[in-house]
């Protein structure tokens, strides 16, 4: 018997699957600093905590395909407070980000079509595309102009009658970079234009630095039945394993399908809808502090790693990621290295290679993906063990 082809081709995630070799050094007594992965070390607030100890029902039971009113409004009320006027007939809860995106590449494109992102990408893109056997047709940025998006021509030049949408990430996973008015300005022409929907992955919106602040597609009035935004309480509110998020959206025909998808699969967990609520009801000065800490660490680990000779990046703007490259052929092969073969004092770092970060084949062989999620003393000595070992490296193989 033969599995399917999308079983067959789907992408193993870059993110998780050098994890079985750091699981090795850590049975041999390494200590590993995991900047690999988006897991903030931040603590999960205690009105969740609260939430889920008083949590107090007969039976656990079947709650709405849309998601409980309560909660839906409490999304509603916290983009007032950024002057969207949503409703909860804008807000559909799902089971985290990951499955708004994979409702939001199937409600926007049959089988076969296409959906423009700019890469390098959220990986898990490419996981969902294969489940809604959608193509994602990537349009290639630089680190080296701090991955800006090109020209609306540029943009255009991807397009085919099977486009259906483009994506934004903003702040971006994996690169940090936060579009510019400019920018969101120019690829909404571009969706007028061209008859197409804008899918606008907003999780990161609370963490912009250096004094800026983050714009949503919601705010745009002449794409309201274009816009489609993907949201989370994952890193938001550091609930990563609540898998609680939603699709936002104004189009009453998109909310109308999607809540035939949300049917399908029943309900998003009830549990975990109670400590989202709680987490939405707390004030918004909850993010001040944290945002800071994620700009302290995003400073330390820049001017850590900026002396290195032949790496190239630039500052992130918002979320708690970082690409570089780095003067190696091959990252993966680095990261495993380092893994496998070296310590520094029973210590060692895993970062994430970023090829899997990139549908354009060979591209992003020679960068990684670094997250500040550690501690400034934790990452200060990651980025120690991390220059040694590159240094390790680049004596035992040359570019």
């Amino acid at each position: 018997m033969n599995i399917s082809k999308r079983g067959l081709e789907i992408q193993e995630s870059p993110i998780r699957k050098l994890k079985p070799f750091a699981d090795k050094a850590q049975e041999r007594g390494i200590h590993v600093f995991f900047i690999n992965i988006g897991q903030p070390d931040i603590p999960t607030p205690q009105p969740v905590w609260e939430a889920l100890k008083n949590y107090d029902e007969d039976v656990l039971s079947y709650g709405p395909a849309q998601g409980f009113l309560e909660l839906r409004q409490a999304i509603a009320d916290y983009f007032v407070a950024y002057s969207i006027p949503l409703t909860p007939e804008n807000v559909i809860i799902t089971i985290g980000g990951s499955e708004a995106i994979h409702f939001s590449f199937c409600v926007v494109a049959d089988p076969g079509g296409e959906i423009i992102i700019p890469e390098p990408f959220y990986t898990n893109y490419n996981g969902y595309a294969s489940f809604a056997n959608v193509k994602i047709v990537p349009l290639t940025l630089s680190v080296e102009d701090g991955f800006r998006l090109p020209p609306a021509e540029e943009i255009e030049a991807k397009i085919t009658p099977k486009t259906r949408a483009i994506l934004l990430c903003s702040p971006n996973n994996p690169t940090g970079t936060v579009y510019t008015p400019e920018e969101l300005e120019r690829v909404i022409s571009v969706v007028e234009k061209h008859d197409l929907f804008l899918i606008a992955d907003e999780v990161y919106k609370e963490f912009v630095y250096d004094g800026a602040s983050h714009k949503s597609i919601l705010e745009y009035d002449e794409i309201k039945d274009r816009a489609i935004v993907v949201d989370s309480i994952s890193k938001r509110f550091s609930c990563c394993g609540a898998r609680i998020g939603a699709v936002i959206t104004w189009n009453k025909d998109i909310f109308q399908s999607i809540l035939k998808f949300a049917q399908a699969r029943l309900c998003p967990p009830s549990i975990e809808q109670s400590i989202a609520l709680a987490a939405y009801r707390m004030e918004r000065d909850y993010f001040v502090p944290i945002r800071e800490e994620y700009q302290k660490r995003r400073d330390v680990l820049y001017e850590g790693l900026k002396d290195i000779p032949g790496i190239v990046m630039h500052k992130p703007q918002g979320a708690f990621y970082i690409i570089v490259r780095l003067p190696i052929k091959d990252c993966e092969h680095f990261v495993r290295w380092m893994l496998t073969d070296f310590n520094l004092g029973n210590e060692t770092v895993m970062v994430t290679p970023a090829q899997g970060f990139y549908s354009s084949s060979g591209k992003g062989k020679d960068e990684v993906r670094i997250a500040y999620v550690l501690k400034e003393q934790d990452l200060k000595r990651a980025i120690h063990v991390f220059k040694e070992g590159l240094n390790k490296y680049l004596s035992l193989f040359s570019k």
